[in-house]
């Protein structure tokens, strides 16, 4: 039995990095077609000059607007109709400009359900920001346009990460953290491993804020008078939260292992041992919202853009679990519709397999 065929909204990210090349390297593979229909943000003639300058060889159907979608082609959406000069690794600001027309378009289409599930290539922070555009990235974007509260969460299928603040500065890390933040980020978890990931009772380990958790003081305080009464009010209430843990020895233990998740305080203290152990197959996936949106765990890599060197390999994860989590949302919302009523378990996606 044919799969459903998802309509999968793409953001270029910058033109000058290896965005256009992985997403292209991965539709290169024509069976990705069975699982999803690609609808890249961009113009004909952006794609027509990456496909030349990389040498490969892809049919795509250059369409209007999201109104003309063709089902099982790779379609690319005429955002703009001038043809943007591409330098390869360089930082510049029309490189940035292009890749938030890109970004726009594809969450308007997102809002609008012209497409289903978003996966958008990697942007720089710092090409971006403008009159029009002032935010730290995708994620903050996202939860201005969507509804509900956007979590960066770094997941494989063995590993999944979640912050308390994401791009804050480390001396502003502990002046963020609050009782009320550290319940909403764990409900947020805890809701997408049961509605996104199908786990039932999840288990969610908690890190320190500081070094050690304080040592009982003398390292910080935050730990003593925040995270763990906190924790504790959360345990009494029958969560399955565990913690906090001191963040130096956590992973190399291979304690991560016992929980379904793990919430880092801070960026560095989640991302640098999520990105150890998983780079080239971790994804980060936007939780917390109404719309599902993935990305590759890595950005512009401007140092390698043009040369034909970038891995798809993160990006083409990121795809399968754009994919996946729809499903299992859609899978969730029908079982949920009406508690009393069981309906049959719909065979999960399995293109994970296919890509080999």
């Amino acid at each position: 039995m044919k799969e459903q065929n998802i309509k999968l909204g793409i953001s270029i990210g910058d033109l000058n990095g290896i965005g256009g090349e992985i997403i292209l390297k991965t539709f290169e593979d024509v069976r990705m077609l069975e699982f999803c229909t690609p609808v890249i943000f961009a113009s004909a003639k952006t794609i027509t000059f990456l496909l030349k300058h990389f040498k490969l060889d892809i049919n795509f159907q250059g369409v209007k607007s999201v109104n003309s979608i063709i089902e099982g082609k790779i379609n690319v959406v005429n955002v703009w109709q001038d043809n943007p000069q591409i330098t390869f690794g360089e930082e510049n600001l029309t490189g940035g400009s292009y890749a938030i027309k890109s970004l726009k378009a594809a969450v308007e289409a997102l809002k609008n359900n012209s497409i289903d599930a978003l996966v958008t290539a990697p942007i720089h922070k710092a090409n971006i920001q403008s009159e029009d555009f002032s935010f730290p990235g995708h994620t903050d974007y996202l939860n201005q346009e969507l509804e509900g509260n956007s979590l960066m969460f770094m997941i494989t299928e063995k590993l999944k990460v979640g912050l308390l603040t994401d791009h804050v500065a480390v001396r502003s890390v502990s002046d963020k953290i609050d009782a009320p933040l550290i319940i909403q980020k764990f409900k947020t978890i805890q809701h997408s491993l049961i509605q996104d990931f199908g786990i039932s009772k999840p288990k969610i380990a908690f890190l320190g804020i500081n070094p050690h958790v304080g040592d009982n003081g003398v390292i910080g305080k935050e730990d003593d008078d925040i995270l763990i009464p906190t924790l504790k009010q959360l345990r009494e209430k029958g969560d399955l939260t565990y913690g906090p843990y001191a963040a130096d020895s956590f992973f190399g233990s291979g304690n991560y292992k016992n929980f379904d998740a793990i919430i880092a305080a801070y960026h560095d203290q989640g991302l640098i041992p999520f990105k150890t152990l998983s780079f080239g197959k971790g994804v980060n996936y936007t939780a917390g919202l109404n719309k599902v949106r993935t990305s590759p765990d890595h950005g512009t890599a401007f140092e390698i853009a043009g040369k034909g060197l970038a891995s798809n390999s993160s990006f083409k994860e990121a795809v399968y679990a754009a994919l996946e989590i729809y499903k299992r949302r859609s899978e969730y919302a029908e079982l949920t519709a009406n508690v009393l009523q069981k309906q049959p378990r719909k065979k999960q996606f399995s293109g994970r397999s296919r890509s080999n």
